[in-house]
């Protein structure tokens, strides 16, 4: 019976082939211990000179890293694997003998990884941060189709920005100027107007230069618009989403969770409603921390963020930015115009930002007068405007960056392993 790694719990004392690579082998003296990958996960096969003779044994002690192979043995359950189970092999057909693979199990620099991406992504801890990263995909698609939203797919490439073109990666279109996309965001707003509930998942680029660990030039954005939600309703659907997301992976991804050695614990507590505190309290709070150096109007950076999360054992919502840090769109509050109703949800676990969100401008008149004060072209925007002038509706949305939300469920440290290719300031290969 020909299987996959993942699927041998159901052929238990049943003899199975599997197609499969060679992760790593070890042998003592007349048992021969095979490290088997076929992608869908990692299982011991055992090979025992007494019962296979002399030839089949020394054909499993010469195999080498990453040689590809067909092998056949009897599934049995051994509760010392994390994996539960291993082979009892009777049979080997190699496919394709690999030598000399760059990767050994030995410790390597992270430049040298990054060059051989392509390979990397073969060892144990990086197929458990991308098994994670499809659980939290699928769970994606899940949620939002559960809870009546359409998935719109904007255009990566746009006329304008949402952000304005400082970060933005320009190219032609024929003989226009184009821009690779920062964010669905205003297409989704136009879709809202037609759908009510949609949402987006799509690849955005950012022309940024920085080199932190939170940072990439390409990264994918999950962005949900709703009409008729206001501020605090906007909130609930992300808290609800983001705990949805994060007890998916608790429950499917528990072998993943375990080869990353990640505390659990920790992300058991990730359950909808999640703190908020204002921006202004925020301040304060960093005041008393000693931050001394930031004053109101100044943005948070990673360290003012990490130092409010530390506070907290679930995300924490900073809400009511001033208006001067957030974009054109934002709805001012109405009590208070000088700060607007968005909120950051910042990770716990030094892990940063990891959505960004707010009630958008309703009232085309103030947009319109934004569009200007922020030096942006009217002309460009002229559809956008328009959403305000046929039946406009108080609307909200947020954006979700994947890889963060990927490296602090999985517990990685910089984003640059939660991208099967991750895109930096210097790195375009492989």
């Amino acid at each position: 019976m020909k299987t996959t790694i993942s699927q041998v719990d159901k052929y238990v004392d049943q003899e199975v082939t599997i197609g499969c690579w060679i992760a790593n082998k070890r042998s003592s003296g007349k048992i021969a211990f095979l490290q088997l990958r076929d992608g869908t996960g990692f299982l011991q096969g055992v090979v025992v000179k007494a019962e296979v003779g002399e030839e089949l044994f020394q054909k499993a002690k010469s195999l080498t890293q990453e040689t590809s192979l067909y092998v056949t043995g009897k599934v049995t359950v051994d509760e010392r694997s994390p994996f539960g189970y291993e082979l009892q092999v009777t049979g080997l057909e190699i496919i394709h003998e690999a030598t000399d693979y760059p990767i050994t199990p030995k410790a390597h620099g992270t430049e040298f990884l990054m060059d051989h991406r392509h390979l990397w992504l073969r060892s144990k801890r990086q197929h458990a941060v991308m098994k994670i990263r499809n659980e939290i995909i699928r769970a994606t698609y899940e949620f939002f189709n559960e809870n009546g939203f359409t998935k719109v797919d904007p255009p990566i490439l746009t006329g304008s920005a949402p952000e304005g073109t400082t970060e933005l990666f320009a190219t032609k279109y024929f003989d226009e100027d184009a821009f690779l996309s920062q964010s669905g965001q205003l297409y989704m707003e136009a879709a809202a107007m037609a759908l009510g509930k949609v949402f987006s998942f799509g690849p955005t680029f950012r022309a940024e230069k920085s080199k932190t660990r939170r940072h990439l030039i390409e990264f994918w954005m999950i962005e949900p618009e709703m009409a008729f939600v206001e501020f605090n309703e906007n909130l609930e659907v992300q808290e609800q989403y983001v705990s949805y997301i994060v007890q998916s992976v608790l429950k499917n991804c528990q072998l993943e969770l375990k080869t990353l050695d990640r505390d659990i614990s920790k992300l058991e507590k990730i359950q909808a409603p999640f703190p908020r505190i204002t921006y202004d309290d925020a301040l304060a709070f960093l005041h008393e921390q000693g931050f001394d150096d930031i004053e109101w109007g100044d943005d948070f950076g990673s360290p003012h963020e990490t130092a409010i999360a530390e506070h907290y054992e679930k995300p924490v919502f900073i809400t009511h930015y001033p208006t001067s840090l957030k974009p054109f769109y934002m709805q001012p509050d109405p009590e208070r115009p000088e700060v607007v109703l968005c909120a950051d949800l910042i990770a716990p676990e030094g892990y940063g930002e990891i959505i960004g969100g707010s009630e958008r401008i309703h009232d085309m008149e103030m947009l319109e007068k934004n569009i200007e004060k922020h030096g942006l072209d009217a002309a460009a925007y002229k559809w956008y405007t328009e959403l305000r002038q046929y039946g406009s509706v108080p609307h909200s949305g947020f954006g979700l960056g994947l890889e963060r939300t990927v490296a602090w469920i999985s517990g990685v440290e910089h984003v640059r392993e939660t991208i099967p290719f991750p895109r930096l300031l210097n790195r375009l290969y492989p």
